[in-house]
């Protein structure tokens, strides 16, 4: 989600049930989770065997760390989670603690009656093809449930399987959720078999998040985001959410967006305006669904963090054991953009992730209401417009020299002044690193991103007028050159 915006934020965990599915796969309950398990972010690095050591007072103890964002998986007591989460939440040495959601992939049945690929012609990928069919140099990692490693019309290489107990190299799809994504992205074109996806020869990197029984942890894709990020991926593709904001998941974004990565997530298919995470996150780019005739399907969700559309009812594609079906969702609209990101950076590698996502965007066919709307946010993605202004634009930006080595501690958040009048609320923060400089500080509100600034004195100045009454934790972030980053305390801002 690339526009700023504010709104009630559900701090829950309930989980994407696609329309038309029986009853038998009703959603799980309301703020689902793994029983025994929190995520925890020490407040310096570096401070491991300090907390460690206060897990193992609580009775508990660290699983795994997630390095690059530095983060903890811990297992607790199931019974003592809550006192055990409110207790280390108090804990001045931790910067944020949550529970371990669990989501579902935004699964729809098989549509078999419509066997045709109506939506490449929708987004005008013929004419698309003509300027680029892909490059074998710019790998699409596709988070979900495994991808079919014999199917003869994708192409592929080495993944990782993050399920607890799997084999890491196993990236056999357990559902036939991925297959079908990662066709709808990258199907072998013109190979004489089956179908083409939006990309003809990029290869498919498998992350295997999602289990047998459509569930997946924000652990698991997190970690799965920041794999990506470190092993050459250059576009990230997540058909699956949740309807709770977290902080695991939003910095393993902003680990992967930091090293250039596009990131694509679907909006969800609950057919309202609730933000669904990843996709309603900065540096996300979420996408609705639109039918055949350029409507809003009647089962996706909109609303202002929706950025683009894309066709998503009855998409013909691969499935798992080697044959094809359709297919219809969101999950389904993603992989097309995905697609569309990595044939933009096939034609200029050297493209920013900034770059990409606004060629995307601003070369989408407007719908519905004339400019942004909540429905197909810039319009519905046209492959070919966003191709040809890709290929006019003759050189990328080349990306940032990289962070002086062994820079590895976070800059340090001194102070937060607040002065609210009613009206204008203003936040100056003072932050400092000593290796390799401030390179940006953001203002948070409730863990929604409201303002950066990249040069002192950091100052926020911000109308409140628009905002609902209600109390809001106003925090700041800050990163050094090097991505390393912290977060000051939060300071309560009461609106009546």
């Amino acid at each position: 989600m690339f526009r700023k915006w504010f709104g009630t934020l559900v701090l829950s965990g309930a989980l994407l049930i696609p329309p038309g599915i029986a009853a038998a796969q009703s959603a799980r309950p309301h703020g689902s989770h793994v029983e025994g398990e929190l995520l925890v972010s020490p407040r310096q690095r570096g401070a491991d065997s300090e907390l460690e050591a206060i897990y193992s007072g609580h009775g508990g103890k660290k699983i795994r760390t997630l390095s690059q964002i530095n983060v903890h998986q811990i297992s607790v007591p199931a019974h003592a989670l809550e006192a055990i989460e409110t207790a280390l939440r108090r804990n001045p040495k931790v910067a944020f603690v949550e529970k371990n959601l669990i989501g579902e992939a935004q699964l729809f049945p098989n549509d078999p009656g419509f066997p045709s690929q109506w939506h490449l012609s929708q987004i005008s990928a013929p004419q698309g093809w003509d300027i680029s069919i892909g490059s074998t140099s710019v790998p699409i990692a596709v988070i979900d449930s495994g991808v079919d490693p014999s199917h003869p019309d994708l192409l592929q290489i080495q993944g990782h399987n993050f399920l607890y107990g799997g084999d890491p190299g196993d990236t056999r799809d357990v559902l036939g959720h991925g297959t079908s994504v990662a066709g709808a992205a990258a199907a072998l074109g013109n190979s004489g078999i089956g179908i083409a996806g939006v990309a003809w020869i990029n290869p498919i990197m498998p992350l295997v998040t999602v289990t047998s029984s459509n569930t997946g942890t924000i652990a698991d894709t997190s970690a799965a985001i920041t794999y990506a990020a470190d092993h050459g991926a250059r576009v990230i593709n997540i058909s699956l959410g949740w309807t709770g904001y977290t902080s695991t998941m939003e910095s393993a974004v902003n680990y992967a967006w930091n090293k250039g990565l596009v990131i694509v997530a679907s909006a969800g298919n609950y057919g309202n305006n609730n933000p669904i995470y990843p996709a309603a996150l900065n540096n996300v780019v979420s996408v609705s669904a639109s039918d055949s005739a350029d409507n809003l399907a009647s089962w996706s969700t909109y609303g202002a963090t929706v950025d683009v559309a894309a066709p998503g009812v009855s998409i013909y594609t691969t499935a798992n054991g080697g044959g094809y079906r359709s297919a219809s969702g969101t999950s389904f609209s993603a992989p097309i953009v995905s697609g569309l990101a990595a044939l933009i950076i096939s034609v200029n590698p050297n493209f920013t992730n900034s770059q990409v996502v606004d060629l995307i965007r601003n070369n989408a066919d407007d719908m519905g209401a004339a400019g942004f709307d909540q429905y197909f946010g810039h319009g519905r993605v046209n492959s070919y417009r966003s191709l040809l202004a890709a290929l006019s634009t003759n050189t990328g930006t080349p990306p940032p020299p990289p962070p002086p080595p062994g820079d590895t501690t976070p800059p340090v958040v001194e102070a937060v002044a607040m002065q609210y009048d009613g009206k204008w609320l203003t936040v100056n923060v003072s932050a400092s690193d000593a290796e390799s400089g401030v390179a940006k500080v953001e203002l948070y509100a409730n863990g929604k991103l409201q303002a950066t600034d990249s040069s002192k004195p950091y100052s926020f100045k911000m109308n409140t007028k628009p905002w609902a009454k209600g109390t809001y934790q106003i925090q700041a972030k800050a990163y050094d050159t090097a991505g390393n980053s912290s977060s000051s305390v939060s300071t309560t801002l009461t609106i009546q």
